[in-house]
């Protein structure tokens, strides 16, 4: 269970958060939010792909794997990629919002947080109560992952509007044999994109939406490399 508290440098000057990689550490899922400011940097190494939220919206995802728990970029203490989502990078921190004010909170139950008697974590405070590097870095990821999610739902906006949304089944046959259906994510309508006339896409390309669109677009190609490394788990016997 989640224990979130606003961060400080009384309460938790001892406090340290485990860095690097694994299973343990909570990199073991399926996907990640982004946005679509980050579309650019995630495309190249994941697909991304849409799914309803539990208010009826959308939200964009960084697709890691084919099934629930299975993150094939996760390589051991290894993350086998060049680029890791900022929703991923910002753990165990989150933000919140007092009176206006962005404000750095922690999870205390998350296991990257150990305290100062645990020497496999990195200190978030120097010892006169400044902010370290870590946590100086931690601020901007979380910064710039809110002002990303709040962006995010104008853009859904207009792919409604535009009819530019459409839900999806990949079904896969991995060389064993084995069958795998990836479902209940949402992508883009190629063909109605391709449909709009000279105005709409003026407007998408005005509104900032038409180059995370192209995107999106692009990362479907990533599906092929999902398959593939189930493959080479599979053959490995993982």
């Amino acid at each position: 269970m989640s224990q979130h508290v606003l961060l400080n440098n009384v309460d938790h000057r001892g406090l340290r958060v485990r860095t690097g990689h694994g299973a343990h550490l909570g990199d073991a899922v399926m996907c990640a939010l982004t946005f679509p400011d980050e579309f650019r940097n995630v495309q190249a190494h994941y697909p991304i792909v849409f799914r309803r939220d539990a208010a009826g919206g959308f939200q964009p995802l960084a697709l890691f794997g084919l099934r629930e728990g299975s993150n094939l970029f996760l390589d051991g203490d290894r993350w086998d990629a060049a680029y890791i989502p900022l929703s991923m990078q910002r753990h165990p921190f989150l933000i919140g919002i007092s009176g206006g004010e962005r404000l750095v909170h922690v999870d205390l139950a998350h296991p990257r947080v150990c305290q100062a008697s645990e020497d496999d974590g990195e200190a978030l405070f120097v010892a006169h109560g400044g902010t370290t590097a870590l946590l100086d870095r931690a601020s901007a990821v979380l910064l710039a992952l809110h002002d990303g999610i709040v962006a995010t739902p104008a853009f859904f906006d207009s792919l409604e509007q535009h009819a530019l949304l459409e839900p999806f089944v990949l079904d896969v046959r991995l060389d064993d044999g084995t069958e795998h259906r990836l479902a209940g994510f949402h992508t883009l309508d190629e063909d109605r994109l391709q449909a709009l006339d000279g105005a709409a896409l003026e407007q998408l390309s005005r509104d900032g939406h038409l180059l995370p669109i192209y995107m999106v677009i692009a990362s479907v190609s990533r599906l092929r490399d999902l398959i593939d490394r189930t493959n080479r788990r599979h053959a490995d016997g993982r």
